[in-house]
């Protein structure tokens, strides 16, 4: 049988703007049939996105060939129908919207196609529809938030009706519930007998496939199911990755407890074989009415809270203050949407403080009102006990004490090599020559760039990965004393997300440094963050620890979050009757406990 898409000794190489070739693939060869279901992993620069860039002629081989339902990709009076029956959602969502609203802009490819004007109708709606923006048609994309244009994106290749979808981090800006969305999405096309082949750095998310293949250095490492590529932790670790949670606490508790598999996946997986271990466990699943237990959003018993923390917020002003602040975009027009409806939010000195929301609640535009990128329209902001909006306010200080690192940070680089953009934040406070040489190297030998290596390198050959690192040097060479992070690790490979937490562990506790940390990941937020305020419509509508906050799944999921997937574990064992910590929030945790149950 044919393949769909077929490699055969594929080599692509960059040129850096000079006679410099970086090589990016080297020898690939893959066959794709159709109605595959395909995720390829791999650490960043590892070649993923080129690779799939080669799968509808956006690219083209330096060496080999590609091969699309048997017609070569350098046949140039095929791509019309190639591009046709393959789309592509990139990276960056915002590199692919074309119009002033979204309904034009879903409604750009099958116009395209010659799509008769009822029928695009009925494609924009439904794409609009399946996405979760319903009744957005009028919405400007450059309006929308980073999770939202995401979807955008997606809508509009959903339009086209392809044979495949090629999907590039497609869910690394969204939300839990979008994330879970689209996973159906997925799931139904690949159901209906589309091809789908997804890039991801979540390694939960590949387990869902049919087939992991798994790039390094521009090579096929592996190509097998995902049970067995994503239990052999000697093999991942060897390629930059990280185990699923889920495949790590498995071969946890069998290190322990041997009777226990080392293969499991999912938290279904766990939970079922810990019932089926326990005695008791056994006996009350016999006791249930025989229906399918679902371990995820919605689940039937809450974990009850554990005794307050005491709370911070409260013994000492801090050094950011936002009180009953309100903010509409677009005011007085159609298109005016309210941003932030009175919200009040404190950073207190020496702390991380995580600011977690669904798409749209309002998370980016509180975090641009924290070093005056936005002013209040109502209400005020305070830093260092000084209103942002007061005539007196030095703002050029305030953002080098306060620096905000983007959801895309590498999008914050200019310079052509990498200690000239470090160094620029320096020298624009008029330091000395040997202070500003001296911040650079510290900056850039915090985020694992040592200057001796580095200081030549131009921006566009570095990875993905490295010039999100080189930005984060820039903003910390101005030694600021708040870090403002607004989903910086989305799109990160494991091993670089697992980096960046840790040198930023080290860059707070140096001193009274503080983080406010936006992120989609409810794993990242029980790791790092001390604090936790959750949004939603604009709105502050729950504070705690992260224990006070993720013992509340159900309240949480109301609101389209989710909570670590050790709590989905906990949760699961407590329906069955048995006797769990109810407020464990890491592995570390939750083995040794799940270890006294099985003895």
């Amino acid at each position: 049988m044919q393949p769909l898409i077929r490699a055969n000794n594929l080599h692509f190489h960059y040129r850096d703007g000079s006679s410099l070739n970086i090589p990016a693939l080297n020898g690939v060869d893959l066959s794709i049939q159709e109605g595959e279901f395909i995720v390829i992993v791999g650490a960043n620069g590892s070649g993923k996105s080129t690779l799939v860039r080669h799968f509808n002629a956006l690219l083209l081989p330096t060496e080999g060939e590609v091969y699309v339902n048997g017609v070569s990709t350098r046949d140039r009076s095929s791509w019309r129908d190639l591009r046709r029956s393959i789309s592509m959602v990139f990276q960056h969502p915002e590199s692919q919207a074309v119009a002033t609203t979204l309904e034009e802009d879903v409604a750009f490819g099958p116009e395209n196609l010659g799509v008769p004007p009822d029928e695009i109708r009925k494609r924009v709606d439904w794409a609009l529809d399946v996405v979760g923006l319903t009744g957005m048609h009028r919405r400007a994309p450059h309006h929308l938030s980073g999770g939202q244009k995401q979807r955008l994106a997606l809508a509009g290749a959903l339009a086209m009706q392809p044979r495949c979808i090629i999907l590039d981090e497609a869910t690394s800006m969204l939300d839990p519930s979008g994330r879970r969305g689209l996973r159906e999405i997925i799931q139904d096309l690949h159901a209906q007998g589309v091809t789908i082949v997804m890039i991801t750095q979540d390694m939960d998310e590949a387990a869902m496939s049919e087939r992991v293949i798994v790039l390094s250095q521009g090579r096929i490492a592996c190509d097998d199911s995902p049970r067995k590529v994503m239990t052999d932790e000697g093999f991942m670790q060897s390629v930059g990755l990280d185990q699923p949670l889920m495949a790590r606490m498995s071969q946890e508790i069998h290190s322990k407890y041997r009777d226990f598999p080392d293969n499991l996946l999912t938290v279904a997986e766990i939970v079922d074989y810990i019932g089926r271990l326990s005695h008791h466990g056994r006996k009350k699943r016999t006791d249930l009415t025989g229906e399918k237990m679902v371990f995820s959003e919605h689940l039937s018993g809450s974990l009850s809270s554990p005794e307050p923390e005491k709370d911070i917020l409260l013994e000492e002003r801090g050094i950011i203050e936002a009180h009953v602040l309100w903010h509409t975009y677009m005011r007085g027009t159609p298109l005016e949407t309210v941003a932030l409806r009175g919200v009040d939010f404190t950073v207190q000195s020496g702390k991380v403080v995580g600011v977690i929301g669904a798409t749209g609640s309002g998370k980016s535009t509180l975090l641009q009102h924290l070093n005056g990128l936005l002013f209040p329209q109502l209400g005020r902001v305070r830093i260092a006990n000084k209103d942002i909006t007061g005539k007196q306010t030095n703002l050029r200080l305030i953002r080098q004490q306060v620096a905000l690192l983007f959801q895309h940070p590498e999008d914050q680089l200019f310079e052509r090599y990498i200690a000239d953009d470090v160094a620029y934040g320096p020298m624009n406070l008029g330091l000395h020559r040997d202070e500003i040489r001296q911040r650079v190297e510290r900056a850039m030998e915090a985020v694992g760039l040592p200057l001796e290596v580095f200081r030549d390198r131009s921006i566009y050959s570095l990875s993905g990965g490295e010039r999100r690192r080189a930005a984060l040097a820039g903003v910390l060479a101005l030694e600021p004393k708040v870090l403002v992070l607004d989903e910086v690790s989305a799109g990160l490979d494991p091993r670089g997300r697992r980096e960046l937490m840790g040198l930023l562990r080290n860059w707070q506790a140096q001193g009274e440094r503080s983080i406010v940390w936006a992120s989609h990941s409810m794993e990242e937020i029980a790791q790092i963050a001390q604090r936790v305020t959750v949004l939603a419509d604009g709105r502050v509508i729950m504070e705690g620890s992260p224990r006070e906050i993720f013992n509340q799944p159900e309240a949480l999921a109301s609101y389209g979050l989710d909570v670590p997937q050790v709590v989905h574990v906990m949760s699961g064992l407590a329906q069955m009757g048995l006797e769990v910590p109810r407020d464990v929030l890491t592995l570390e945790e939750a083995v040794p406990a799940i270890e006294r149950l099985l003895n």
